[in-house]
């Protein structure tokens, strides 16, 4: 009986202890969310942007309706041909224009080493190989442009074709050989990258030998492609080189009977790009352009209406079919070597070299 008494006691005590625990016991509240966290405000696009080019005004249309009706920013463009690279030079210190678009690799690294260039890391810079790229982002490739020799089936059969760049100074092929003149950029490539073989090789006074051996095979030089290959088409010679997107638009639109040549030592693939210029006069319209011309998108949109090969392989899902089938070997090319002799060699060219009785028709 006591036991039992001490038992309820106890039993009392410990009930009193925990309801005063309770009562002291704090309520338990959930800690409030964290604010999400604001995006940052897009920066504010010019009205405007000025760009400088060598691309036809067909493209430069496409592109800058489209990025019009995307950004509503108006587009201005001026196609320079071969005197982009000087142009952007000439201004360094003044610009007149925001970002230039088209030429060749070579002279994106050339004017980034004069410091023309801003450096702008684009969304999809990760997808674009190092190989069509600055590696400090000033400048990117958004089409891959092939320079190759060609000729009309017509003329030419397949066992007189070259096996190689060096057989165009053998005499069987006199006035067969029409060429682009070196305000063509991708002509100044196609004779500079053809001395840098030589040059390799320590051997660059038989680069110039050649190419007065093949001045002396060639009827004629051209300021203008189309009549270029229109002198093919007609039959007035037989062999030339350009690039590969005029090529292939020719066959397929035009019906010329043109084929390429693979030859031996390979084809110079030109990288063509974009960049925007230091101290554009609208530099958040210019990085805008960028972004847009290089995108997926627009690549893909170059190549089903222009068989402009791209740089972003996104963009070859739904392109024309020969752009993955096409197999030609690639020319070793040493792409920074070249820009920094591409100018004297090619001032070399045009007044040694060239015939001066060869009028360049335009």
């Amino acid at each position: 009986m006591k036991s039992q008494k001490i038992f309820s006691i106890f039993l009392a005590l410990m009930l009193t202890l925990s309801f005063a625990a309770c009562a002291k016991e704090e309520p338990q509240t959930e800690a409030p969310a964290p604010a999400p966290a604001e995006e940052p405000e897009a920066p504010k696009l010019e009205e405007k942007v000025v760009i400088y080019s060598t691309h036809g005004e067909d493209l430069l249309e496409l592109v800058a309706t489209e990025f019009t009706k995307e950004t509503g920013v108006a587009v201005e463009y001026i196609n320079l041909k071969g005197e982009l690279s000087e142009r952007v030079a000439a201004e360094k210190g003044n610009p007149q224009a925001d970002v230039m678009f088209g030429g060749a690799s070579n002279l994106f690294m050339d004017l980034k080493a004069q410091d023309a260039f801003e450096p702008y890391q684009a969304s999809w810079d990760a997808s674009i190989d190092p190989l069509f790229k600055d590696a400090e982002h000033f400048w990117y490739g958004t089409i891959q442009t092939p320079v190759v020799l060609f000729y009309n089936t017509e003329v030419v059969k397949a066992e007189d074709l070259p096996k190689d760049w060096s057989d165009l100074a053998d005499p069987k092929y006199a006035n067969q050989l029409v060429f682009r003149n070196a305000l063509s950029s991708s002509a100044r490539v196609m004779y500079s990258a053809l001395l840098q073989q030589f040059e390799k090789n320590a051997t660059l006074d038989e680069g110039w030998a050649f190419l007065k051996a093949m001045d002396q095979n060639t009827k004629q030089y051209f300021d203008s492609g189309s009549l270029m290959m229109q002198a093919i088409g007609r039959k007035e010679a037989s062999i030339s080189f350009s690039v590969l997107n005029d090529i292939m638009d020719n066959k397929i639109n035009n019906n010329l009977p043109i084929e390429i040549v693979d030859l031996e030592s390979g084809s110079p693939v030109i990288t063509d790009g974009i960049a925007v210029i230091k101290n554009a006069p609208h530099p958040e319209a210019a990085k805008a352009f960028v972004e847009f011309a290089g995108s997926a998108k627009i690549q893909n949109l170059l190549a089903n209406s222009f068989n402009r090969m791209p740089t972003h392989p996104d963009a070859l899902e739904g392109a024309p079919a020969w752009m993955s089938e096409i197999k030609f070997k690639v020319m070793d090319v040493d792409w920074a070597d070249l820009a920094a002799k591409q100018s004297e060699w090619m001032q070399k060219w045009d007044t040694e070299i060239k015939s001066s009785e060869k009028d360049v028709k335009k």
